[in-house]
């Protein structure tokens, strides 16, 4: 097979997911992406009839996010005709099972060239809104489904972390991020969003709270707490694990992944197609995985997802550099870490969506991009990226720097 090469990767600012006081929030998800496009295409000099598609994930597809928003990005954004788009969901894992489509068609030799990535304006088009059979009571009580807040309480109870540890781990997220923008880890990845007359909106995440602390955070009731108790999904989960006597509610807004908006794109491409664009490739996918878990715990998926993705490189845990695992909730990458037996000081070093936010369908090309830029400023090799996804699924990408 031909090598997946990464010869870019970008994303906008992530702007706070509310209609009130998010600076994204005044610009569709269409503009959004469509503006990213652009800058894309000027920066990287690329040549966009000679791209072979535009993959692009979204999660909540209705609204101002449905029918095709990759292909009328790409329009909107002056790209040649004859680029194609097509838009996917894999809920959360949507923005990095884009890339690995884009990779899965380069390294068969079908396509050359394809641009990949996600975007979702939170602030415009709220989660759930889009309904399905996911959220119908009737399947969730046929094949198990809880919200994912519940699943992540679930997850601390069985392995025993507590509130202290979670929020521990969301103080470190904060710190990490704050060090990581102060230092300008994220100067040349980040591009400003305009608006029409080219006057910047956004430059800068907007979610990061610098300032949080064990005490700020010891003041937030945890989120799921009543919605266990009300709606009858402890009794749900106990159900399914029998020897939960009690779940024990640990996870808030300060130890969870923000709601933002945000958009990403990565540049997938053959060894000819960066030569024909003079590029220089930054780095290399070794694998990509996918795993299934059950539906009611939910996010354990990033755990066999990276075994696998692991195995298919042939690598062992400890050959990886870093890591980035999606902070969908603090437990994740406790879970993660302790399952692997990874040091936290090789997962999410820069900080993780509980800093900087969770635009669902981009953050996996996010966190790909941040990856790659933590590898470069540390002169490391390889990074593994995963997320976990709703519906109980885990993916997963090893990249290794060229």
């Amino acid at each position: 097979m031909a090598e997946a090469l990464l010869f870019d990767a970008v994303r906008t600012p992530r702007g706070k997911g509310r209609a009130a006081d998010g600076a994204l929030a005044v610009l569709r998800p269409v503009d959004l992406l469509a503006g990213l496009l652009g800058d894309l295409r000027d920066r990287a000099g690329l040549q966009t009839a000679q791209v072979d598609d535009v993959v692009m994930g979204c999660v909540t597809q209705t609204g101002e996010q449905g029918a095709c928003i990759a292909r009328a990005a790409a329009l909107q954004a002056g790209w040649d005709l004859a680029a194609p788009g097509v838009t996917l969901n894999r809920f959360c894992g949507s923005g990095l099972e884009a890339v690995n489509h884009a990779a899965a068609m380069v390294a068969s030799g079908y396509f050359e060239l394809v641009v990949a990535g996600g975007v979702e304006a939170m602030s415009r088009v709220p989660m759930g809104s889009d309904g399905g059979a996911m959220l119908d009571a009737r399947s969730v009580l046929s094949v198990g489904g809880v919200p994912q807040g519940i699943s992540a309480d679930l997850i601390a109870t069985l392995e025993g972390f507590g509130r202290a540890e979670v929020d521990a781990y969301a103080v470190e997220s904060q710190r990490r991020a704050a060090a990581a923008i102060g230092r300008g880890l994220h100067k040349n990845s980040l591009l400003p969003v305009k608006d029409e007359a080219g006057l910047v909106v956004l430059d800068h995440d907007e979610h990061p709270r610098p300032g949080t602390t064990l005490d700020s955070l010891a003041k937030l009731k945890p989120a799921f707490a009543a919605m266990g108790r009300d709606f009858g999904l402890d009794k749900l989960v106990r159900m399914r694990y029998p020897t939960v006597e009690r779940v024990e509610h640990v996870h808030h807004a300060g130890n969870s992944s923000g709601i933002v908006d945000g958009a990403a794109a990565v540049v997938v491409g053959s060894a000819a197609a960066g030569a024909r664009h003079g590029w220089r490739p930054r780095a290399r996918i070794r694998s990509v995985a996918l795993a299934g878990a059950e539906p009611i715990i939910m996010l354990t998926g990033p755990i066999p997802a990276a075994q696998k993705a692991l195995a298919k490189a042939g690598m062992s845990a400890a050959d990886i550099d870093l890591y980035e695992v999606n902070e969908a909730f603090a437990v994740v990458p406790l879970m993660f870490s302790r399952a692997l037996g990874v040091p936290l000081d090789k997962i999410n070093v820069d900080g993780g969506a509980i800093a900087y936010g969770h635009p669902l369908g981009a953050t996996g090309a996010m966190l790909l991009g941040t990856a790659l830029d933590s590898l470069e400023e540390r002169g490391l090799g390889t990074a593994l990226v995963t997320l976990c996804i709703g519906g109980g699924m885990g993916i997963a990408t090893i990249i290794e720097r060229v």
